[in-house]
Protein backbone atom coordinates (compact mmCIF):
# COMPACT_ATOMS: atom_id res chain seq x y z
CA UNK A 1 0.00 0.00 0.00
CA UNK A 2 1.27 3.49 -0.56
CA UNK A 3 0.03 6.70 0.74
CA UNK A 4 0.83 10.07 -0.55
CA UNK A 5 0.19 13.76 0.70
CA UNK A 6 0.33 15.65 -2.95
CA UNK A 7 -0.22 19.10 -3.97
CA UNK A 8 -4.03 19.97 -4.94
CA UNK A 9 -4.67 19.23 -8.40
CA UNK A 10 -4.41 21.97 -10.92
CA UNK A 11 -8.03 21.76 -13.33
CA UNK A 12 -8.40 19.69 -16.23
CA UNK A 13 -9.21 23.13 -17.84
CA UNK A 14 -6.01 24.08 -17.62
CA UNK A 15 -4.35 20.02 -17.93
CA UNK A 16 -4.92 20.09 -21.31
CA UNK A 17 -5.13 22.97 -24.66
CA UNK A 18 -5.76 23.00 -27.83
CA UNK A 19 -3.82 25.18 -30.49
CA UNK A 20 -5.39 25.71 -34.11
CA UNK A 21 -2.53 25.63 -36.57
CA UNK A 22 -3.86 26.92 -39.68
CA UNK A 23 -3.56 25.41 -43.11
CA UNK A 24 -1.90 26.32 -46.08
CA UNK A 25 -3.07 26.40 -49.15
CA UNK A 26 -5.13 22.99 -49.81
CA UNK A 27 -4.32 21.91 -45.97
CA UNK A 28 -7.24 22.26 -43.92
CA UNK A 29 -6.59 23.79 -40.37
CA UNK A 30 -6.50 21.37 -37.93
CA UNK A 31 -6.43 20.90 -34.12
CA UNK A 32 -4.09 20.05 -32.37
CA UNK A 33 -4.13 19.35 -28.28
CA UNK A 34 -1.39 19.27 -25.92
CA UNK A 35 -0.25 19.17 -22.25
CA UNK A 36 0.49 22.74 -20.98
CA UNK A 37 3.64 23.26 -19.35
CA UNK A 38 1.55 23.80 -16.27
CA UNK A 39 0.46 20.22 -16.24
CA UNK A 40 4.01 19.20 -17.22
CA UNK A 41 5.30 21.01 -13.87
CA UNK A 42 2.36 19.21 -11.58
CA UNK A 43 3.78 15.58 -13.07
CA UNK A 44 6.87 16.36 -12.33
CA UNK A 45 6.23 17.66 -8.62
CA UNK A 46 3.73 14.70 -7.93
CA UNK A 47 7.18 12.39 -9.55
CA UNK A 48 9.15 14.48 -7.01
CA UNK A 49 6.93 14.01 -4.02
CA UNK A 50 6.54 10.28 -5.16
CA UNK A 51 10.55 9.80 -5.11
CA UNK A 52 10.55 11.29 -1.87
CA UNK A 53 8.08 8.78 -0.50
CA UNK A 54 10.65 6.15 -1.60
CA UNK A 55 8.55 4.91 -4.76
CA UNK A 56 11.05 3.96 -7.29
CA UNK A 57 9.08 1.99 -9.49
CA UNK A 58 5.10 1.97 -10.27
CA UNK A 59 2.93 -0.98 -8.89
CA UNK A 60 2.35 -3.80 -11.82
CA UNK A 61 -1.26 -4.71 -12.23
CA UNK A 62 -4.51 -4.35 -10.55
CA UNK A 63 -5.15 -1.19 -8.39
CA UNK A 64 -7.30 0.50 -5.71
CA UNK A 65 -6.73 4.22 -5.47
CA UNK A 66 -8.38 6.04 -2.45
CA UNK A 67 -8.57 10.00 -3.25
CA UNK A 68 -9.42 12.63 -0.29
CA UNK A 69 -9.65 15.94 -1.46
CA UNK A 70 -8.72 18.70 0.58
CA UNK A 71 -10.01 22.15 -0.72
CA UNK A 72 -7.98 25.50 0.71
CA UNK A 73 -9.64 26.69 3.90
CA UNK A 74 -10.34 30.37 3.29
CA UNK A 75 -9.71 32.88 6.00
CA UNK A 76 -13.60 33.90 6.84
CA UNK A 77 -13.93 29.77 7.34
CA UNK A 78 -15.45 30.44 11.08
CA UNK A 79 -17.52 33.52 10.16
CA UNK A 80 -19.03 30.70 7.24
CA UNK A 81 -19.15 27.92 10.00
CA UNK A 82 -20.96 30.24 12.45
CA UNK A 83 -23.76 31.74 9.68
CA UNK A 84 -23.71 28.05 7.80
CA UNK A 85 -23.07 25.59 10.42
CA UNK A 86 -22.28 22.14 9.37
CA UNK A 87 -22.58 23.38 5.59
CA UNK A 88 -20.24 26.45 5.95
CA UNK A 89 -18.07 24.74 3.62
CA UNK A 90 -20.19 24.13 0.54
CA UNK A 91 -19.25 27.38 -1.04
CA UNK A 92 -15.47 26.66 -0.85
CA UNK A 93 -14.46 26.59 -4.57
CA UNK A 94 -13.18 23.15 -5.48
CA UNK A 95 -12.67 20.60 -8.16
CA UNK A 96 -14.89 18.62 -9.17
CA UNK A 97 -13.62 14.93 -7.86
CA UNK A 98 -13.91 13.59 -11.04
CA UNK A 99 -11.64 16.66 -13.08
CA UNK A 100 -9.83 15.92 -10.01
CA UNK A 101 -9.11 12.39 -10.78
CA UNK A 102 -7.94 12.60 -13.86
CA UNK A 103 -5.01 14.76 -13.47
CA UNK A 104 -4.10 12.56 -10.91
CA UNK A 105 -4.65 9.73 -12.39
CA UNK A 106 -2.60 11.29 -15.18
CA UNK A 107 0.18 12.70 -12.47
CA UNK A 108 0.56 9.01 -11.06
CA UNK A 109 0.71 7.41 -14.65
CA UNK A 110 4.45 6.23 -14.36
CA UNK A 111 5.57 7.17 -11.62
CA UNK A 112 3.49 4.97 -8.93
CA UNK A 113 1.07 3.13 -11.04
CA UNK A 114 2.31 1.76 -14.44
CA UNK A 115 -1.54 3.04 -15.85
CA UNK A 116 -4.82 4.22 -15.31
CA UNK A 117 -6.44 1.37 -17.44
CA UNK A 118 -5.60 -0.63 -14.14
CA UNK A 119 -6.97 0.75 -11.92
CA UNK A 120 -9.96 -1.26 -10.81
CA UNK A 121 -11.58 0.69 -8.08
CA UNK A 122 -11.30 4.14 -7.79
CA UNK A 123 -12.97 6.24 -4.30
CA UNK A 124 -12.79 9.74 -4.26
CA UNK A 125 -14.27 11.95 -1.07
CA UNK A 126 -14.27 15.91 -0.69
CA UNK A 127 -12.94 16.68 2.75
CA UNK A 128 -14.13 19.67 4.79
CA UNK A 129 -11.11 22.30 4.57
CA UNK A 130 -8.89 22.09 7.26
CA UNK A 131 -5.90 24.21 5.96
CA UNK A 132 -3.66 24.01 3.21
CA UNK A 133 -5.19 22.42 0.22
CA UNK A 134 -3.76 18.97 -0.75
CA UNK A 135 -4.93 15.82 -1.80
CA UNK A 136 -4.30 12.26 -0.09
CA UNK A 137 -4.21 9.34 -2.42
CA UNK A 138 -3.91 5.83 -1.09
CA UNK A 139 -2.90 3.27 -3.94
CA UNK A 140 -3.75 -0.47 -2.73
CA UNK A 141 -2.39 -3.10 -5.33
CA UNK A 142 -5.25 -5.59 -6.24
CA UNK A 143 -4.68 -9.46 -6.48
CA UNK A 144 -6.46 -11.39 -9.60
CA UNK A 145 -8.53 -13.47 -7.61
CA UNK A 146 -10.11 -16.28 -10.00
CA UNK A 147 -13.93 -17.12 -8.85
CA UNK A 148 -15.06 -19.32 -11.39
CA UNK A 149 -11.80 -21.50 -11.79
CA UNK A 150 -13.95 -24.53 -9.36
CA UNK A 151 -16.21 -23.97 -12.90
CA UNK A 152 -13.92 -25.03 -15.08
CA UNK A 153 -11.74 -27.87 -13.02
CA UNK A 154 -8.96 -25.35 -12.51
CA UNK A 155 -7.13 -26.39 -9.52
CA UNK A 156 -6.65 -23.30 -7.81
Amino acid sequence: MIRLVLPYPISANRYWATRTIPGKGPRKAMAMTYVTPEAKAYKTLVEATCRAAGIRAPLAGRVRIDVLLFPHRPLDWKTRQRKLGAAWDDGVQCLDLDNANKVLLDALKDVAIEDDKWVRRLTSERMEPDGEARVVVTITAMPVVQLQADLLGVAA
